[in-house]
């Protein structure tokens, strides 16, 4: 096993993003283009700190725009916003 192994951020929603995701058309898919980039790079994929804060963040993914929080330390992705497109 390589010493370099990537780890994988858990992704969790706020109820105000569960809500959103429970109607959203393509849920599957969301969470699964999820768990393919912010769940392995949250700091990557596009995303940009919010308001200068480093653990504060913004993406699109999946056809949405994601407001989110990293937690580095218990590698949780906290999903706060979604906002799909069309």
């Amino acid at each position: 096993m390589s010493r370099h192994r990537r780890r994988s951020y858990r992704i969790t929603y706020a109820p105000p993003a569960d809500d959103t995701l429970a109607k959203m058309d393509g849920a599957d898919a969301f969470r699964s283009a999820m768990a393919r980039t912010l769940g392995r790079d949250p700091y990557g994929h596009g995303s940009a700190a919010v308001d200068a804060e480093r653990d504060r963040r913004e993406a699109t993914v999946g056809g949405a725009i994601v407001l989110y929080y990293v937690s580095g330390s218990v590698l949780t992705v906290t999903v706060v916003r979604l906002v799909p497109f069309g």
